[in-house]
């Protein structure tokens, strides 16, 4: 028996107990307030993930049969795996999906898309479509938290597709037991996922998201349909050995009296989440001064924690490279004032201007940041001017953090609008009210809004 399986196996067990007895009146009003921000946020990046050419290319290409499940960016319709897969795909392309910087994560993206299609394909109510997600978002991060995944590997395709796992049994109606034997199956069902292929901008990176979302549909489905086995705590080795290290003590603690939905934060820049405070620094300075070119600087010294001080890149071959750049991002920031997703097109990022700032930025890794982490994701910011004068700015996390400077609905319904255009940003809203009403079936919001993005594929500009 491999090292820790004892304690993980127990833990599983529990974790299967309380996605079966949860209810969304376990929350209290204020988590209720953060998962309508969740939900809508994720429509609006899932939705505006599925506009862009290259995820509506795939989901052309792919020689699927029909099925129920929307797609959004197609106007037709999919099997449940296949739309699990493409829109958990799409949901993370532009690097905008709400995280948490304990789970160093993205649990969102890794269990919604797999509830939709689901619910879709066996007429869910809204309500049950909810309390699954909230319960596959929870143990997802639970998992997140646990895992210490080791140098050189990226946590998306990693612990993900445990939270999908239980989401998607809980819709399809199993007890405590049958839950607990979804996620175990799922913790033979990471893939490994080199780090190097995000910042080298290749886009099979997202495709470990929609991967989490359809694995943990198969693992639900063997669960249901194979029988009870025992649990054996396959992720003990996956998880725990070949991948990183999981402490089990974290994936039971206060189960069911706090919830990572509340400690998350939502992201304003369309880029890697520790490239954002030297972005909010950046944008702080053009707020100042107005657009910085190459020209007015000598040097932009960047300090920042361990897991920022690789994305040094100076070659963008790809939208996603990119936004895995700090380099790119810090020159975009301070010479345009925001990182949309229109800001890392190949124009964009083909600009003499933009390369010549960037080349001009050193990434270094401060080891005393360190060790304020996951609490505080600090960077510094030295700015060499032309002129002789010094800047120096510090950023204690990025803008959006809940415990720093947290977006209000009103933020999230504004970042909706500027990525989708006021009309499928409307629709959004809408069927976000809709699913939290929980007095309908989910598929038809969710039909509503694949067909006004169907709509709209062909006219907004990304």
């Amino acid at each position: 028996m491999h090292p820790g399986v004892e304690g993980i196996r127990e833990a599983i067990e529990r974790l299967g107990s309380f996605a079966a007895d949860f209810s969304l009146a376990s929350l209290g009003e204020s988590t209720m307030v953060q998962l309508r921000k969740v939900l809508h946020d994720s429509l609006a990046v899932l939705v505006s993930g599925g506009l862009l050419p290259e995820s509506r290319g795939i989901a052309s290409a792919l020689p699927a049969p029909g099925g129920r499940s929307s797609v959004f960016g197609s106007a037709k319709q999919f099997g449940v795996i296949d739309a699990a897969w493409l829109n958990g795909t799409a949901m993370v392309a532009l690097e905008l999906d709400e995280g948490n910087k304990t789970i160093r994560g993205h649990a969102s993206a890794h269990v919604l898309p797999a509830v939709l299609a689901l619910a879709e394909e066996l007429g869910a109510s809204s309500r049950d479509a909810l309390t699954a997600f909230v319960a596959g978002h929870e143990i997802a991060s639970r998992f997140g938290a646990a895992v210490r995944l080791k140098p050189g590997v990226h946590p998306h395709g990693t612990w993900g597709a445990l939270g999908a796992a239980a989401a998607a049994a809980k819709l399809m109606g199993a007890d405590a037991a049958g839950i607990a034997s979804a996620i175990d199956n799922a913790g033979a069902l990471a893939i490994a996922t080199p780090f190097s292929v995000a910042t080298n901008g290749m886009w099979i990176r997202n495709a470990w998201v929609g991967a989490s979302n359809a694995s943990g549909i198969w693992a639900a489905t063997v669960a249901t349909g194979s029988g009870r086995t025992p649990i054996f705590a396959p992720a003990a080795e996956s998880l725990g050995a070949i991948l990183g290290e999981i402490d089990a003590r974290v994936l039971n603690d206060g189960l069911g009296r706090s919830w990572f939905l509340d400690s998350g934060y939502f992201k304003i820049h369309s880029s890697c989440s520790y490239t954002h405070p030297a972005a909010d620094l950046a944008i702080g300075v053009f707020s100042e001064r107005g657009p910085v070119r190459a020209e007015d600087v000598d040097a932009i010294l960047v300090e920042t924690h361990h897991l920022g001080a690789g994305l040094r890149s100076l070659e963008w071959p790809t939208r996603l490279a990119a936004m895995f750049s700090i380099p790119c991002v810090v020159s975009t920031a301070l010479g345009v004032g925001h990182c949309l997703p229109s800001d890392f097109g190949l124009e964009q990022r083909s600009l003499a201007e933009r390369r010549e700032l960037a080349a001009k930025v050193e990434l270094v890794h401060n080891p005393d940041f360190d060790r304020e982490l996951p609490a505080r994701r600090i960077t510094r910011m030295t700015i060499d001017w032309r002129s002789g004068e010094t800047s120096v700015l510090q950023a204690e996390n990025p803008v959006g953090d809940s415990a720093y400077r947290p977006l209000d609905q009103a933020a999230i319904e504004a970042k909706a609008e500027r990525l989708l255009g006021p009309e499928l940003a409307a629709r959004v809203a809408e069927a976000t009210e809709l699913l939290l009403s929980g007095g309908t079936a989910a598929q038809g919001p969710l039909s509503g809004l694949r067909t006004a993005a169907a709509r709209a594929a062909g006219g907004l500009e990304v």
